[in-house]
């Protein structure tokens, strides 16, 4: 059955987006860091591989998987050339039901849970997958940006900085389609709901915080990495970026 990114040019998407590629990979370094042992790595959503190299370094084997068949095609292509990487087609869902899939050391899922309506369902199986002490790095979209908070307040929504419910981003039109869910969630809620499902928060990170056409044409991608590395850790208790990156770790 075909997934939705099969008709969806998504390497293309990333073209002109430097800096928030960029900033992902200095999240997840960041991240890393805090990881004594990575022997076993499995990507959820991996798509063509574009997150690979930013840890590819620290572990002895990586499992890519992607719904995508077009994807992971794509993602097989373009390292072809590295050891010990194997691609996967399969929905998360799927995965726990592969056999001997199961103790790895660390579980990456980005800009996937967006995606995702029944993130208890998700974190239970992603709590299987792994090892006893086992990480997990968490990227989502913030609901509750700074951008996204002051332009609701100037419509009178003056408790939207308050409302820690999920918000699907969606037309009217593409939900009556049946199209996928595009939901942003407030911070406080995921955390919440990884601790629920016996995740540890370690550390969170605020990504693409200065996600600006303004700032782009006037500083170079290396300037702004470079603040951004400043600003990660402070600008994520004031829930400040767009993107948010939790690293947690399966409770033994």
């Amino acid at each position: 059955m075909p997934a939705a990114y099969d008709s969806y040019d998504y390497p293309s998407y990333w073209k002109g987006r430097d800096y928030e590629h960029k900033s992902e990979f200095l999240a997840i370094r960041k991240l890393i860091s805090k990881i004594s042992e990575m022997g076993r790595v499995v990507e959820i959503g991996a798509g063509f591989g574009r997150l690979l190299p930013s840890y590819y370094f620290r572990a002895k084997k990586v499992y890519l998987t992607d719904p995508s068949g077009k994807l992971i095609s794509k993602a097989m292509r373009k390292h072809s050339k590295l050891k010990d990487v194997e691609f996967i087609q399969s929905k998360l869902q799927s995965l726990e039901a592969r056999p001997g899939f199961r103790n790895f050391d660390l579980a990456i899922m980005v800009r996937v849970l967006h995606h995702i309506e029944d993130i208890d369902k998700a974190f239970k199986i992603i709590n299987k997958l792994l090892s006893k002490r086992g990480y997990f790095i968490l990227e989502f979209p913030n609901k509750n940006n700074l951008k996204a908070s002051i332009r609701n307040i100037f419509k009178g929504n003056l408790t939207y900085p308050i409302n820690i419910f999920p918000l699907d981003i969606r037309s009217k039109k593409h939900i009556k389609k049946g199209t996928l869910p595009f939901i942003n969630y407030h911070p406080d809620q995921i955390i919440e709901k990884l601790k629920e499902n016996d995740f540890e928060i370690l550390e969170v990170r605020s990504v693409s915080n200065i996600r600006s056409t303004f700032a782009k044409r006037f500083f170079t991608v290396h300037t702004l990495i470079d603040l951004e590395s400043l600003l990660q850790l402070p600008f994520a208790k004031i829930y400040f970026g767009p993107s948010f990156f939790v690293l947690a770790r399966k409770r033994g």
